[in-house]
This record gives C-alpha cells, structure tokens and sequence, in this order.
C-alpha cells in the first residue's frame, strides 16, 4: 500500500491530462491516509458521495495532517496557516472542516504569553529560562528556595506579602532563583519585570537629556513583581539614588506590590554603598530612608555556595 506522501507526490507530478479522477484521488486517499480512515470509522453514516461533494475540503485536511505527521518545524510550515491544520468534522450530514492549532503552535503562544508576563532589562537568556526544576538544591540554597516557592504561593491570593532579599557572593545561583520566580509566576498569570540594575541605571542616564527616563519608570513603580538584578553593583550618583531607586522603592511600598532584590551586598553593606560621597558629606540620612523601603519590606536570605560559574 502506498503512503499519503507517496500519493501527494504523484499529484504534483501530474499534467492535467493524467489527473486523477475524483473517484480514484478518493480510493488513493481512504487507502493511504490514516488520518482519513479513522475518521470515517466514526462515521459510518456517510456515504461515497458524501466524500465526493466535498473533496477539496477532504484532500487539504488529509494533506495537512500528512505534512503535521512529517512537521518541517513551526518555521517552515507549509500548511495554509502556519502553525494550524484542517481538521474534518460532520453537520447535518455534510463534510466541513475548521483549522486547530498544532501542540508547536499551542507551545509557541504558551511562551509568547509567558514573555509578555515575564519582562526584563539587560537579563541573561539563561535567567530568564530558569525554572525551580532546573535548580540543584543543596543546603546553601535549600531555605531560600523554599522561600522563593512561598512567595510564588501567595502572590495573587490577595494576602500582602514581603519580597525578599538575597545575597551572598558571585555566582552562587542568586539571579536563576530569580528567574526561576519569574517563570513560575507567569504560569501563575501573575505579570513580573526582571532588572539588571548596573544596565538600567546606565539607560536612565542616558534618558536625562530627553526626559524619557520618566516613562520609563512607570513601569516599574507599577508592575507587580519587580527583581532587581545586582542591586550594589550599579555606579550611583545622589540623583540615581533619590530620583531613581527612592522614587521606584517608594512608590511600591504604599501599593504594597512586593520588590525581589539579589546583591552581593548585605543590607548593612547596601546601606554603606548608598550613602555615597556627594562632595565632602557621606548621605547616610538619605541611604537609610532608602533602606527604609528595602528593609521592612522583604525576607533576607544569604545563600554561600561554591561560584558555579569556575
């Protein structure tokens, strides 16, 4: 018995001279097209002629399925809408059809949807596909993941819950929890934005000829899971500190939308960080008001681990 792709290739080759009959392309099709026989075991009710007044809508479903069976990639799909198949079905005792989402396409809109939750500035692809099953726990980072799959509990219950703090030193795993947190809760409905702090402070100082800085900030005074990626290691100015972070920490603290932050930093070390020169002073009043907006809104956990990274 010859193969659906062996039917479909005789078809091409064809001059209209040697076409098929329609009583023969339906005998190729019923004896070649798995797809085609199972259907009409379902349907016993239908006659020869019923396949034969709708034909074309018969050949394009067998042919889609065929080409879903032998699936080139999402990319390259020949189907008459990309990423979808005809698929046959009875009314009133006639053949139509109605075009289905294929499992790629379902997986391609499933992770569109998942970046549109999911945003970020300046994060690394591998942060940003880190998921809780990717993890290797150990007892450096057992209590911080634990915490990290609380926190993913309760948001979106409407309970008020803290963000929480990590630090500890250099590639010990502190941003791919982050990521892991991000991606659970976009499975979750729940819209986060992760930012890598050093870069995005370096475009709001670029934004300072033309003002934009100050759209680009409403987003994340309002989204509502902020992660600060590397907060510590940004080059700080007075006007970073109190227009950029304290506006941002301020305005989430009075709608009590949770901040994540990871640093290398402890929080005592953050504050001595923040409290930059600014001429001869040291601003320590203006580092502990932003300390103020860090400290009593998040659960602080240090992870040392070996640097997975050497």
């Amino acid at each position: 018995m010859e193969s659906i792709g062996q039917f479909m290739q005789e078809l091409s080759k064809r001059t209209p001279r040697q076409l098929l009959t329609p009583e023969q392309q339906l005998d190729k099709m019923l004896g070649s097209s798995s797809y085609l026989k199972g259907f009409a075991q379902h349907h016993h009710e239908l006659s020869r002629e019923d396949y034969l007044r709708s034909l074309s809508t018969v050949y394009t479903a067998v042919k889609e399925q065929y080409w879903c069976e032998h699936c080139p990639g999402l990319g390259d799909c020949p189907n008459l809408v990309k990423g979808h198949r005809t698929q046959l079905d009875v009314v009133n005792g006639t053949i139509i059809s109605a075009i289905s989402p294929c499992s790629k396409q379902l997986s391609h809109e499933e992770e569109l949807r998942r970046r549109r939750l999911m945003r970020s500035y300046y994060v690394s692809e591998e942060t940003m596909n880190a998921t809780f099953e990717g993890l290797v726990i150990d007892e450096g980072n057992k209590e911080t993941v634990g915490a990290a799959l609380q926190f993913c509990n309760k948001v979106g219950t409407g309970e008020r819950v803290k963000g929480l703090y990590l630090h500890g030193p250099f590639g010990v795993g502190k941003s791919y929890i982050m990521g892991a947190i991000g991606r659970e809760l976009s499975e979750r409905n729940v819209a986060s934005l992760l930012v890598y702090v050093p870069d995005f402070i370096r475009e709001m100082k670029d934004s300072i000829s033309d003002q934009s800085y100050a759209s680009k900030l409403e987003l994340l005074k309002e989204v509502p899971v902020l992660i600060l990626d590397d907060i510590g290691a940004e080059n700080l100015t007075p006007w970073v500190r109190d227009e950029i972070l304290g506006v941002i920490l301020n305005q989430r603290a009075n709608n009590h939308l949770p901040t994540l932050f990871t640093s290398n930093y402890s929080l005592e070390e953050l504050e001595e960080h923040l409290s930059i020169s600014n001429g001869n002073r040291i601003e320590r009043t203006k580092a502990a008001r932003i300390m103020e907006r860090i400290r009593h809104f998040v659960d602080v956990y240090e992870i040392l681990r070996k640097n997975h990274r050497v």
